[in-house]
């Protein structure tokens, strides 16, 4: 399987470069997984495709201000610093531009000293573990001095930086927000669990293994970057329920339905759980935790539009993102979404 199926081409300008004024206005395009017919509706008109003991699975995250712009001491040159996973209380591995110059003992200082980074160990691909250290409180200091990691394709500027996070953010962690929730309203999800759908939530820190390209020719020499996952015992009890009763269990994102599927790849029924996932699904593996998928529209040759093929087929998830490119959808993390369903 090549990286080159999983190809199309998109206009510039079906990239959404803010989000709407309401979440939940965004357009759905209702995909059934199996023989591939479509229907085009709103968001908040999701209750129309759900059932009374369907279970919609979260990823609660929350992005934190994960850019930083530095300089490097003793030279002074400008060092661009992503943080991506906390290994340890005040280490971090990092995603760095013109990484060739930070070696270990390398010192970054953000804010005129208020926060420095000190390189430990240095990473193939741009990565390096830090040292910070601050006066105060690690996460006010990055409040203060960070950037939201606004996507690449996002040009414009972000007037709201709440818009980049769900309503059920919990979390801090994440360097990339979980789009397929951005949709989701407080009023929206009340109005579901109103109805009988239960809510549940995991935890998954999005990082480099969500968003980085793929730059290999062949699929399964894909290796993912691991990632922060954790699934509560409420949760795992609430979903071995509804396996057990047949109800269907239906993920909000390729980020929860990652989590779902490491927890059934290491244990035979849900559990709770905590450690880093590197799981990498494509067309052939099989998925065993979700019946449904609730999802943005990817990037060409992602492993997440990979991911959401494996939900269906690559030819039904292809002829379908050609049919929300025909009907002008708005694409990637402010744009529009599906809902990959079994009916």
């Amino acid at each position: 399987m090549k990286v080159e199926d999983f190809d199309y081409q998109l206009p510039k300008r079906l990239i959404a470069q803010t989000p709407l004024e309401n979440r939940s206005d965004s357009r759905l395009l209702v995909l059934n997984k199996h023989h591939g017919e479509i229907k085009h509706d709103v968001f908040h008109a999701l209750s129309n495709y759900l059932h009374q003991g369907d279970v919609l699975v979260f990823n609660n995250t929350s992005v934190i201000p994960a850019r930083l712009l530095g300089v490097k001491e003793g030279t002074g040159a400008s060092i661009e610093v992503l943080l991506l996973t906390q290994k340890n209380n005040d280490c971090w591995e990092c995603l760095v531009k013109k990484a060739k110059k930070v070696k270990v003992g390398t010192v970054i200082s953000f804010g005129e000293g208020l926060l420095k980074a000190t390189c430990v160990e240095v990473k193939e691909e741009g990565l390096r573990d830090f040292k910070f250290t601050y006066d105060g409180l690690f996460y006010e200091i990055l409040d203060q001095l960070g950037e939201m990691p606004l996507p690449p394709y996002i040009t414009e500027k972000l007037e709201h930086p709440e818009r980049y996070q769900t309503v059920y953010n919990k979390h801090k962690g994440s360097a990339a927000a979980p789009t397929a929730g951005l949709h989701f309203t407080n009023e929206l999800l009340e109005s579901l669990k109103s109805m009988g759908v239960e809510l549940v939530y995991v935890t998954l820190h999005v990082g480099l293994g969500t968003f980085r390209p793929v730059s290999v020719d062949d699929v399964e020499s894909h290796k993912m970057h691991e990632e922060y996952y954790h699934m509560p015992q409420e949760t795992a009890d609430i979903l071995n329920q509804a396996k057990a009763h047949n109800r269907r269990i239906i993920s909000v994102g390729t980020t929860s339905l990652r989590t779902l599927e490491t927890i059934l790849r290491d244990h035979p029924t849900f559990v709770e759980d905590s450690g880093f996932s590197d799981i990498f699904i494509y067309p052939g593996k099989e998925i065993k935790s979700s019946d449904g998928l609730i999802t943005n529209f990817h990037l060409p040759k992602s492993t997440l539009l990979m991911l959401v093929s494996a939900m269906s087929s690559k030819k039904i998830i292809m002829d379908a993102y050609k049919e929300a490119i025909k009907e002008e959808y708005r694409f990637f993390s402010f744009g529009d979404s599906m809902f990959i369903t079994n009916e």
